[in-house]
């Protein structure tokens, strides 16, 4: 068609030269239309993530994320805005106890993290952040009013090398993660490690060298002015789970498994002083402990081996009441939670919370179903007394009752 508008006019009109370009424009290969949408895309992407940073500056509740007591420096977070991110302050006062309303807002905002914000739309993105500044500000919110209203003014104050003994410290990012065991702390200890520059990439890191490799210092460690330093410097992060669902997920892979350590040190005394007429080989083995033998264990306040970290309350584990927590997650979106606290950080852009499953592979991820078919071997009793030891993170974290007939 543009040949034909030509016929007629002389060649310097310049009609030619326009379709000769056209024709060549036409042949340009595959690849060149290629990099020309992904420049496009990525001047997309750099409008939007400015157009984020503006609203992440705008937001009042954006201190929420970080520590406490100091502003958004670049040691800090590398990649973030500087914003002035002084210590949130309690409310006035407190209320006299935690209202049905506020739980229920606080179980509808835990689900709101759906999207990584890395990837997600502009319009998403924004909604995203706030989501999360919303849902970090409820969990933190309750966790100080459940501590404030059930802490006994007799307990001590003051942070001992004790309380922080779960703690992992990665100084080069100036991170605290307290270990909750069953709740993707093998995976935080991978991230961890990649962030310290021990490993490229947490897929080539394996279960025998986040356990036992030692490669990665606890807050104890330190002497007690470093201790301080760091709890008021460092972003403190927590992440939990359903304690009913973690407590199955610990017995599943200690008791069903085959373990060197977990079935003579608990397996052992647990049969011998639980299970009538018990066989010589399961005395000798500790193979073979029952889900209701393993919760008789647990409830008997004279307990012929002690308390393990993969069962302890994490009000025990992480001393929430004592130690300030900056960013508080939950196993149950514990992907969008993570990597989103991995950019707020300033992590490597390449590096992402694993999905991988650490032992046991093949075996079926512990969830809700599977932790209703463990409990319904037990008698009303003791749900209710397996629901009590763990009640306070029931209530801190703001999980349901896992059964209607708990009180």
């Amino acid at each position: 068609m543009l040949w034909q508008d030509c016929k007629g006019v002389d060649s310097s009109c310049g009609c030619r030269r326009l379709v000769r370009s056209a024709v060549i424009i036409m042949r340009l290969p595959c690849s060149f239309w290629f990099l020309l949408l992904f420049s496009t895309g990525g001047l997309l992407l750099l409008l939007h993530l400015q157009d984020l940073t503006e609203t992440i500056q705008q937001s009042p509740d954006a201190k929420l994320i970080f520590p406490h007591g100091q502003s958004m420096n670049k040691e800090l977070c590398p990649h973030c805005p500087d914003i002035d991110i002084q210590a949130s302050v309690l409310p006035a006062k407190l209320q006299a106890q935690i209202t049905k309303n506020h739980r229920k807002l606080l179980l509808k905002s835990s689900s709101l993290l759906n999207q990584q914000l890395i990837i997600a739309p502009a319009g998403q993105a924004k909604n995203s952040i706030k989501k999360l500044i919303k849902v970090q500000q409820s969990r933190r919110r309750l966790m100080r009013e459940v501590c404030a209203k059930y802490r006994s003014s007799s307990i001590a104050k003051v942070v001992t090398h004790q309380h922080v003994s779960r703690i992992y410290v990665e100084d080069t990012h100036k991170l605290l993660y307290c270990e909750v065991p069953k709740a993707g702390c093998s995976n935080w200890k991978r991230v961890l490690m990649v962030l310290q520059g021990q490993a490229v990439s947490t897929g080539e890191i394996q279960h025998e060298q986040v356990h036992y490799g030692n490669h990665l210092k606890r807050l104890d460690s330190f002497d007690r002015q470093g201790i301080a330093h760091r709890l008021k410097t460092y972003t403190k992060v927590l992440f939990l789970r359903e304690p009913f669902e973690r407590l199955v997920s610990a017995f599943r892979d200690k008791f069903e498994s085959p373990n060197s350590y977990y079935h003579p040190v608990f397996g052992k005394p647990i049969i011998s002083k639980y299970r009538s007429n018990a066989s010589k080989l399961a005395l000798r083995t500790g193979e073979g402990v029952t889900f209701k033998e393993f919760v008789q264990y647990l409830l008997d306040v004279h307990r012929p081996v002690g308390m393990d970290i993969h069962w302890e309350p994490v009000v025990q584990l992480c001393s929430p009441c004592l130690i300030d927590y900056d960013f508080i997650g939950k196993f149950e979106t514990i992907e969008e939670e993570a990597n989103l606290l991995l950019r707020r950080i300033g992590a490597p852009a390449n590096l992402t919370f694993p999905s991988f499953k650490d032992r046991n592979p093949n075996a079926a991820r512990t969830s809700a179903r599977i932790t209703q078919e463990y409990f319904s071997q037990l008698n009303l009793t003791e749900r209710q007394r397996t629901y009590d030891l763990y009640f306070m993170d029931y209530l801190m974290f703001n999980y349901s009752k896992p059964f209607a007939d708990l009180y």
